[in-house]
């Protein structure tokens, strides 16, 4: 896959991620948020929860959350320090990390927590 079609799969993917949260009654807080710390996907709020999700879209599943290294996880986590420094409760905001996985299909299954420390 060429690095344009990569990026357009990705985007396509983020949208389908968050149709999938906007089902459950999520309101976007910001898209592909940049911090000096990395980027964020998604960010939403959901049930009075700040819920920062890392999409990856793959053939499947399994090659999806293959994806997600600790790197990454480290930038998410610097990311999201710097965004909730806006917040009203700042540093005790009520948070978690989501991944979310999108296959070929376009199906979405979504690990709630899964960078939890």
């Amino acid at each position: 896959m060429s690095g344009e079609t990569s990026y357009h799969a990705g985007l396509a993917a983020e949208e389908i991620v968050l149709g999938h949260y906007r089902d459950r009654g999520a309101e976007l807080r910001a898209k592909r948020w940049r911090g000096k710390g990395g980027e964020v996907d998604l960010i939403v709020a959901l049930d009075g929860v700040l819920v920062f999700v890392e999409v990856k879209k793959s053939r499947s599943f399994d090659r999806a959350a293959l994806r997600l290294g600790e790197r990454q996880m480290a930038r998410l986590y610097a990311a999201a320090s710097e965004f909730i420094a806006s917040e009203p409760a700042g540093q005790l905001t009520d948070m978690r990390f989501d991944a979310a996985l999108v296959n070929d299909a376009g199906a979405v299954h979504i690990i709630e927590n899964a960078f939890g420390h």
